[in-house]
């Protein structure tokens, strides 16, 4: 490096956070829903298809640092997509989970909302979460499914 340089100019630029890459529609995801303040989209390395992630707007890190209007807004599209996943899917029910810096591969605030069904051995007595990869047009027809199930009224 340039010992003339600034210290500026010799640290590495930081890469864009990627769920802020999808909300501003700089990155290619299957979104499922939208609004205001949430955006929701398909994991892109699934641990069961229909495995969605549900993400502010706005740059927040953590569940601490949400504001109560990020919350709710979080915790009302999380209602809707528990509703929606097991009848766009046939699901029996889902899952939902959320990390805070142990686990979070993007330093994001993000919720895993994972469909469920009888027997699939999400919760073995082995536990190890091995991803999956959709088949080609799988993903598109999934985020369909859960779009259409979420203009449906229960």
């Amino acid at each position: 490096m340039d010992r003339f340089a600034s210290p500026a100019a010799q640290r590495p630029a930081r890469k864009p956070c990627p769920f802020c890459e999808i909300v501003a529609g700089r990155a290619v995801a299957d979104v499922v829903a939208e609004d205001a303040e949430t955006v929701a989209f398909l994991d892109h390395s699934p641990l069961l298809a229909g495995h969605v992630l549900l993400v502010p707007r706005a740059h927040i890190k953590t569940l601490p640092e949400a504001d109560d209007a990020t919350l709710q807004a979080l915790a009302l599209r999380l209602r809707d997509l528990t509703a929606a996943l097991p009848k766009a899917l046939g699901a029996d029910g889902t899952f939902v989970a959320q990390n805070n810096v142990v686990s979070q591969s993007v330093a994001h605030l993000h919720f895993h909302v994972v469909p469920r069904w009888r027997g699939d051995r999400l919760f073995s007595h082995n536990l190890s979460w091995r991803r999956i990869r959709y088949r080609k047009g799988e993903a598109e027809r999934i985020a369909a499914a859960i779009r259409d199930a979420l203009e449906r009224p229960s």
